[in-house]
């Protein structure tokens, strides 16, 4: 069914968009830019570095898997702009009480209220995105979005640093105000309650389900063979749960039949495979390089920037292209160039370290011209009254595909032995990661051709 035709955005919604962006930034940008201050807040509150990491990191990346499809539900009963000022306040929130913590549970809880505004504010930018842009401009739209969000995980830790060494570790907290304060006068502007859908009960018993269910499988994949089991078995039996759950109710935080959509579901699974594959490569590439030349932190840093250099670059002009050929065209050939550069880094011999280079550039490249197909064909596949949900689920799977790709390489990568086992355990892990983006490939042939083709439904 075609789609209404959009109205162009405003003014006022051009700014709100632009304070929409700066707002989702900050997830990733938090994500990473707290491992650099991981050290120094240990030796403030009195706890190891393993114990800081815990609490800081791993509950992070927990609460913002757990609440993402949560929270775009709620965009779409609230309106996304709305909920898009929520997040922002409980992102400040947090920060403020990172600032003025004095013990890690303190700390750990403002890192939560931070994950949890953080989970709102991104799928509302992401539907907001869908909803107030026409078709035509949606894959520059999301071209750029992908490319701010892979910036700012990428800058995290060197901004981070700057920070540290300049005011102490506080400041990685406190500097998240200025940006919401900015973000927020440029949000202010828009009418917050244009997008607002009257829907039905908020389907709360739904969405603790699911946050169970997610919490159990990511403390699952970090937790020890014993342990991880009793997790999996917990977060099966929530899981059954949820489904049950959502098959009866009349709003579903997570309604199944979007899965129905060809575009949607490839769009979705193509996000999470490659994210599997590149955070994976992003730990894996680093520990295969210390073992065998000894490298340090920094030349490993100058190496792994080609990968991202690439996929910012290539993202930033892949919506265009994304408009011009369609999503199919741009997630095969992304997809093609992401295997050839996992085809490239099996076949180096590895005898220097600068050999990584093309391989990472490629796989940039690859990642950057799917990133914007895939978002594009996926929530313009849905009705925008259920923009969140989708952003949501979409947001999920993304999170999930990184976790899951960390959580197999801490499980199945070996590094002990002689230069040359650790080279063969290297070539072992990139021939299954080019099984994974094979399904990727698949999933990107099912997506659709030029936008005119794109399956719409009626807002």
């Amino acid at each position: 069914m075609a789609e209404a035709a959009a109205v162009p955005a405003s003014d006022d919604v051009g700014r709100g968009l632009v304070g929409a962006f700066l707002t989702a930034s900050l997830m990733p940008l938090n994500s990473t830019m707290v491992a650099v201050a991981v050290p120094a807040i240990a030796r403030s509150v009195g706890h190891g570095p393993a114990a800081v990491t815990q609490a800081l990191v791993a509950t992070y990346l927990i609460a913002a898997i757990a609440l993402q499809s949560p929270g775009g539900k709620l965009g779409d009963r609230l309106g996304h702009w709305r909920v898009l000022a929520l997040g922002q306040a409980i992102v400040a929130t947090g920060a403020i009480l990172g600032f003025l913590a004095t013990s890690l549970p303190m700390l750990a809880g403002a890192r939560v209220l931070m994950a949890t505004g953080g989970a709102l504010a991104v799928p509302a930018t992401l539907a907001l995105l869908r909803v107030s842009l026409p078709l035509e401009r949606r894959g520059r739209a999301f071209g750029t979005f992908g490319a701010v969000m892979a910036l700012a995980a990428a800058l995290g830790p060197i901004v981070g640093g700057v920070l540290v060494d300049a005011f102490g570790w506080e400041a990685v907290f406190v500097a998240n105000v200025p940006v919401l304060a900015a973000a927020a006068i440029l949000v202010a502007s828009v009418d917050r309650g244009v997008d607002v859908r009257r829907t039905g009960r908020f389907d709360v018993l739904g969405s603790v389900l699911l946050t169970t269910t997610l919490v159990l499988l990511v403390l699952a994949a970090q937790e020890r063979a014993s342990v991880s089991v009793a997790l999996v078995l917990g977060g099966l039996v929530a899981l059954a749960a949820f489904v049950a759950h959502e098959r009866r109710v009349e709003d579903p935080v997570v309604a199944f039949d979007l899965f129905a959509s060809a575009a949607f579901t490839a769009g979705t699974l193509l996000i999470c495979l490659q994210n599997l594959v590149m955070y994976a490569l992003l730990f894996e590439v680093p520990l295969v390089l210390e073992e065998r030349f000894d490298l340090g932190a920094r030349q490993t840093g100058q190496l792994l920037i080609f990968l991202m250099v690439a996929m910012v670059l290539t993202s930033l002009g892949a919506g265009r292209l994304t408009e011009r050929a369609g999503p199919r065209a741009l997630a095969v050939t992304g997809s093609l160039i992401c295997l050839a550069a996992l085809v490239v880094l099996r076949l180096v011999p590895l005898s220097a370290a600068g050999e990584v280079r093309l391989p990472l550039a490629l796989l940039g490249i690859g990642l950057g011209l799917c990133g914007p197909a895939a978002q594009t064909a996926s929530l313009s596949a849905v009705a925008s009254a259920r923009s969140g949900m989708a952003a949501g689920v979409s947001s999920t799977m993304r999170y999930l595909g990184g976790v899951a790709g960390i959580a197999f390489l801490g499980r199945a990568l070996d590094l002990h032995g002689s230069r040359a086992a650790v080279l063969a355990e290297h070539h072992h892990m990139v021939e299954i990661f080019l099984g994974v983006l094979v399904l990727g490939l698949l999933c990107a042939v099912r997506m659709p051709g030029v936008a005119r083709r794109v399956p719409q439904a009626q807002a």
